[in-house]
């Protein structure tokens, strides 16, 4: 007779706590699969660039919400990624050797802006990253022999085995395993002593080093990490977009970003997701809503901008934790109903940064 003791730390490893989960996950991986033949195409491009997104967010998330590193210039990793993948695609490599060049060139270059970075913080780390963007912006536009400049650069359809993904359902699928394996990776990786120590850096640099932590070991591998992901998305945002140029990687990409990480709830692998799919969706509702507007304001050049900034706002004010924390909100009400009172989800007072999101 064998006896099977179930220990907190069994419930912790496991990547699905409970029956819930194993259900809830698989409608949706069911959904994601028949998309194709259940969605219109354009509904299915825009789904596209959601796993797109969700692969970057996952390693800006990884940087900023779990290492506690922000960036203001994740724009150009994302573009060194789409870059190398262009230049390797059109010289007739298979798309899996030029996504790895992508990731490991993006993750070199995340090294070369993390070792730097490592004297400064807070603020000055965002000013730090900022000037690595707009350097980064600048010779994406000047080196006209590989990028193209400002003339633009075409991308061929990814190919490999003597396969080439030219249709739309064809690279949405591609789309979907490589958004599939990043999650799986960064869900995995902050269960790992390594994932602890991010988060420990986070909460506290003082504690962790006095913990055995290497500061500058793991910011720079934070800075990697989130940028071989950042590439990673960049090649198949080449792929997609089909027509490079400098432009698409300014500093109002990386604000976008920030902002698709912070909407989306900090701290949280969901949150990427989340704030993926709000930064592709809020384009749309704003179009279809300028229909209602006054023409004075409808037609108004600074409108999206304005209605994100207020958006951010929002969220910082009355839900600083994000779409995720309010999804946690929604879910303990109905799980406590009909025992909710009034004010029992009043806003927390002081944020507290080892309260992980899972």
């Amino acid at each position: 007779m064998r006896f099977i003791f179930k220990t907190d730390y069994d419930q912790d490893i496991r990547l699905a706590k409970h029956g819930g989960h194993v259900f809830w996950y698989s409608l949706l991986c069911l959904g994601l699969l028949v998309a194709p033949w259940a969605i219109p195409e354009y509904w299915l491009a825009q789904l596209t660039f959601v796993l797109i997104y969700a692969v970057v967010g996952l390693g800006l998330m990884l940087l900023a919400g779990f290492t506690g590193l922000f960036s203001l210039g994740h724009a150009a990793f994302l573009g060194v990624g789409a870059y190398t993948q262009a230049v390797m695609v059109n010289a007739g490599l298979p798309f899996p050797l030029a996504i790895l060049s992508a990731a490991l060139l993006s993750a070199a270059v995340g090294v070369v802006v993390g070792l730097p970075a490592l004297r400064v913080k807070g603020i000055y780390l965002g000013m730090a990253t900022l000037a690595f963007g707009f350097i980064v912006e600048e010779g994406l536009a000047r080196w006209e022999g590989v990028t193209g400049g400002n003339s633009g650069l075409m991308v061929n359809y990814p190919a490999m085995f003597g396969w080439e993904l030219d249709s739309t359902n064809e690279f949405y699928f591609l789309c979907l395993v490589v958004t599939v394996i990043a999650t799986l990776a960064i869900v995995n990786l902050l269960r790992s002593p390594t994932g602890r120590a991010f988060v420990a850096i986070r909460d506290s640099e003082i504690s962790a080093q006095s913990m055995g932590i290497h500061l500058a070991r793991y910011k720079t591998l934070s800075f990697a990490l989130s940028a071989a992901l950042a590439g990673v998305g960049g090649a198949l945002y080449a792929h997609k977009i089909q027509f490079l140029s400098p432009e698409q990687f300014s500093i109002i990409q990386s604000i976008d970003l920030l902002l698709m990480v912070v909407i989306g709830g900090l701290g949280s692998v969901h949150g990427a997701f989340l704030g993926a799919i709000f930064l592709i969706v809020m384009p749309q509702l704003i179009a279809m809503g300028k229909d209602f507007l006054p023409a004075a304001i409808g037609q108004s050049t600074g409108l999206q901008g304005t209605v994100y900034g207020l958006v951010l706002i929002a969220f910082v004010l009355f839900e600083p934790m994000g779409l995720y924390g309010r999804w946690l909100k929604v879910r303990a009400w109905f799980q406590l109903f009909p025992f909710y009172r009034r004010g029992m989800f009043k806003r927390q007072k002081s944020f507290q940064k080892s309260d992980r999101l899972k």
